[in-house]
């Protein structure tokens, strides 16, 4: 609900109309105003409104009727009924079957305050507590993607992009950067989002087991298959399959895949007939994929069937810029989780983590988040809520960016950098910590562009 709440306002009597709209108008509400009840169904079913007052008792639709169209259209609308003295029982029938209240004619300017003010708060409760479920429900299914980072994007819309397609997609990063994540958000935002999404981490199963579960079987197909059992990618049938890990599937196991991939059929364990499958695969590594297949030890034309489109999705420390918003989901996602009123992390807490470069990514981050949240008494998540190493030292690690490890003097100016504002450029305590002369730190300095 906006600043300025949006009214719709029924009443075939044009001077009651008058002084109704004139009252709310005042009060700084945005009032639509109608005579004719035909045009206010109109208005209602194409438009919403946060409240709506009408007339009980007009000529062919009633305010009976405005109430159940209303109802219909858009539940989380509160009405409220203007009455006549005569006909207060028929608005007290009224508020049983939904309406908020009723406001009697002659209009008391006070009461049309309080009642429509009242009405506003209750819906406005409603509004927060159906958006606190989506988020719950966000939570919970894990499917909300959040950057402000030209990179990560860009690469949104290239997986909006691909998502309207059934082309397959392999998904590459670092663990922990949300490649499953990224999973579900192609698949939510294709043709296929009323179907299945299923997935399966190919490197937590033995080879046998992977295609028991990948595949299914029939009953007798070995010992204890007392029933027939589907495999994934026949449950999947109509929605998409999300292959975790699958650089950890063995040859033989690729073999079978490639299959099912250029049939799009499946037999099942023990099975003499093949099954039609319909299904969109997301594939996801964190192994460099070029390597894998030169080795032999991913086949090419498996890698070519997965690889129609790829995603590479980039690591915390080359998108730090999204550092604070995610402290600030996560922390939202588990105070409503926990039942907690923490509302943010301390200043000092904010510079550790974005200083840290997060080895492992968005979900070590959200670990941390989690771990704040549980530890805390308070609104803040203080330093001593984070891990042990975390609230010792700001940890400086070396790590690549886009495929290149950093130079020397590179590292040396960012050690450079963090010493002098660590000693708040204090050019003395800087060299001593540094290990050289001012003179040295100066030429340094200069050098490097940091005088």
């Amino acid at each position: 609900m906006s600043n300025h709440p949006s009214l719709l306002v029924i009443d075939d009597e044009q001077i009651a109309l008058k002084n109704l709209t004139h009252i709310l108008k005042n009060e700084g509400y945005q009032v639509t105003a109608l005579q004719n009840s035909s045009e206010a169904l109109a208005l209602i079913k194409n438009q919403e409104f946060d409240l709506i007052l009408t007339d009980l008792k007009m000529e062919k639709i009633d305010g009976m009727d405005i109430l159940k169209f209303s109802q219909e259209h858009h539940p989380e609308t509160e009405v409220i009924m203007i009455t006549g003295y005569a006909t207060v029982d028929s608005a007290i029938d009224a508020m049983k079957a939904g309406a908020y209240h009723y406001i009697a004619k002659p209009y008391k300017i006070d009461e049309v305050r309080k009642v429509v003010k009242e009405a506003l708060e209750k819906q406005h409760l409603k509004e927060e507590n159906r958006q606190l479920r989506e988020q719950l429900q966000n939570y919970k299914s894990g499917t909300e993607l959040i950057s402000t980072d030209p990179q990560m994007k860009k690469l949104l819309d290239s997986a909006r992009q691909v998502a309207t397609t059934d082309s397959n997609v392999m998904l590459t990063g670092e663990s922990g950067t949300g490649k499953e994540l990224m999973a579900r958000f192609i698949h939510q935002s294709s043709r296929r989002h009323q179907g299945p999404l299923l997935s399966i981490n190919c490197g937590a199963f033995t080879e046998e087991l992977l295609g028991n579960e990948m595949f299914g079987h029939e009953k007798g197909a070995f010992t204890g298959a007392h029933e027939s059992k589907k495999g994934l990618i026949e449950m999947a049938d109509g929605g998409t399959l999300f292959l975790d890990e699958v650089t950890e599937m063995s040859t033989s196991m690729q073999v079978k895949l490639l299959r099912a991939l250029q049939e799009r059929e499946v037999m099942r364990v023990g099975g003499t007939s093949p099954i039609k499958v319909n299904v969109r695969f997301v594939a996801a590594t964190n192994r460099n994929l070029q390597a894998e297949v030169s080795s032999g030890r991913f086949r090419q034309d498996l890698y070519y069937r997965l690889n129609v489109v790829e995603l590479r999705i980039p690591p915390l420390a080359e998108r730090k810029g999204d550092i604070p918003i995610l402290i600030q989901h996560f922390i939202r996602k588990y105070a409503a989780i926990m039942e907690k009123k923490v509302e943010a992390v301390a200043p000092e807490v904010a510079e550790i983590l974005q200083q840290y470069d997060f080895p492992g990514n968005v979900r070590e981050l959200e670990n941390i988040i989690e771990r704040g949240i549980a530890l805390t008494t308070g609104n803040l998540i203080e330093t001593s809520h984070l891990p042990e190493d975390l609230q010792e030292t700001t940890l400086l690690t070396f790590r690549r960016k886009q495929g290149a490890l950093p130079s020397l003097a590179e590292q040396e100016r960012a050690y450079i950098e963090w010493v002098m504002k660590e000693t708040g450029s204090n050019k003395t305590e800087a060299a001593k910590a540094l290990g050289i002369d001012r003179v040295s730190l100066w030429r340094k300095l200069k050098k490097l562009g940091l005088e």
